[in-house]
């Protein structure tokens, strides 16, 4: 095996492709914004001008409380009889992985002298952080987010009201992240001259890929150094779910180099793989797994789209992974094999949950839970070592969770009797 820190961009070539994938599919009213953005990326962030990355660290332990434990999973473990370790990203400031990139990308915008704070979210948890960021270094923010994730995710759009951000309601389309982001590139073509766009995961046109992987890099940074104390080696397998892709390249990038670690990428199944063309629907966010080839948000990767290149409208129980994209690393990386693509069903990922709430006492994130899921269908294929990142943590999903629940037949699921007038 090798010492794997990918602490530099040696991933994208000079103009941010990713094999085929990446690049920069903008406007030209937006090429001086991502120039500018790209010189502050490679001045600050790769070569620690005025010692960027002193302070970025500094706030993400002071203010966000890295490191993140990672611990073993007792009852998990003797269930599959393989050592489960979980990187608890759910334990950071706010509840989920997302803060790493919002809190280095605000400061960033800082350095950069930028005035105002932009940002898109679906689970809200991106929002969350970009809130929490803006707010702890003083900068204005607003969060544009689809109106069928705003209904789904109440608790988080209050928590960013409180954090004093303005919270833009997009009623476009299905209401969801894809057109959340549509928005808010709307809006940053109309004030790049000061204002800053947080992407919340490792899409976009260049450099928003790589930088959003080199803030979340530090959860695999840190797992890696953490499971070789513990256990004395490196793991057989790393499990992270993906949507977009923040947690999954953040769980995966320093274990890129050690061949002999299985990277599982946990995909949302949905309710079915198959499309509805005619409808214009996927009912998964699938991309990996079922993608084709187009251009997304400033990007060439892998999507959901119909033969003639329409995106697809997606679907998952969890909003937090449902979106038509994928960043174009991780499609270059499923491509070449080195990450596998795969993906569970809303039924497992529900069963999951409950698992993980009453096996282990940790009430996971929905998009969390597919991993989860992953590893519940699979144990006997991850090797005898295995880390599952909690990319966050379920508070924000538990009216989703008793809605759905109420609804299917999952099994280790409590009586749900008492939220559907049991009682009475």
């Amino acid at each position: 095996m090798t010492d794997a820190t990918h602490s530099d961009d040696e991933n994208a070539a000079d103009d941010g492709s990713f094999g085929r994938y990446g690049g920069q599919y903008v406007p030209e009213a937006l090429m001086p914004a991502l120039e500018e953005l790209e010189d502050a990326y490679r001045r600050y962030v790769l070569e620690n001008e005025d010692d960027f990355l002193e302070e970025f660290h500094r706030r993400l332990d002071d203010f966000g409380g890295r490191p993140t434990p990672l611990q073993r999973a007792d009852r998990l473990s003797g269930r599959y009889d393989t050592e489960v370790y979980l990187k608890r990203e759910d334990l950071l400031h706010g509840g989920a992985h997302k803060l790493n990139n919002a809190l280095g990308q605000v400061l960033l915008a800082k350095y950069m002298g930028k005035d105002r704070i932009i940002a898109e979210t679906g689970a809200g948890q991106h929002g969350t952080a970009t809130a929490m960021a803006a707010a702890h270094l003083d900068m204005p923010c607003t969060i544009y987010m689809g109106e069928t994730d705003i209904n789904r995710q109440r608790p988080n759009v209050f928590r960013m009201k409180i954090n004093g951000a303005e919270v833009q309601p997009v009623t476009t389309g299905r209401g969801t992240l894809k057109e959340a982001i549509s928005e808010t590139m709307r809006d940053w073509a109309a004030t790049v001259e000061d204002t800053h766009y947080v992407i919340g995961s490792v899409v976009g046109p260049h450099p928003f890929p790589s930088m959003v992987r080199e803030f979340q890099a530090v959860i695999s940074r840190e797992a890696r150094s953490q499971v070789q104390e513990k256990t004395g080696r490196l793991p057989d397998a790393v499990l992270a779910c993906a949507g977009g892709g923040s947690n999954t390249m953040g769980s995966f990038e320093a274990f890129l180099g050690d061949e002999d670690v299985d990277l599982y990428a946990v995909e949302a199944g949905g309710s079915s793989l198959s499309v509805d063309e005619e409808a214009g629907v996927a009912p998964n966010s699938a991309t990996l797994s079922t993608g084709g080839e187009g251009v997304l948000h400033g990007a060439r990767t892998k999507l959901l789209q119909d033969r003639h290149g329409q995106i697809m409208e997606s679907h998952s129980v969890s909003a937090g992974l449902d979106y038509a994209g994928v960043g174009p690393e991780l499609a270059a990386l499923a491509d070449e094999g080195r990450v596998t693509a795969t993906n569970v069903d809303d039924d497992a990922a529900l069963e999951a949950f409950h698992r993980l709430s009453t096996d282990e006492g940790i009430i996971p994130a929905l998009e969390t839970a597919h991993a989860f899921g992953y590893l519940e269908q699979q144990r006997d294929d991850l090797g005898d070592l295995v880390v599952v990142t909690v990319s966050g943590r379920g508070d924000k999903d538990l009216e989703t969770v008793i809605e759905e629940t109420e609804k299917r037949d999952i099994g280790n699921a409590p009586d749900m009797s008492l939220f559907s007038g049991g009682l009475r």
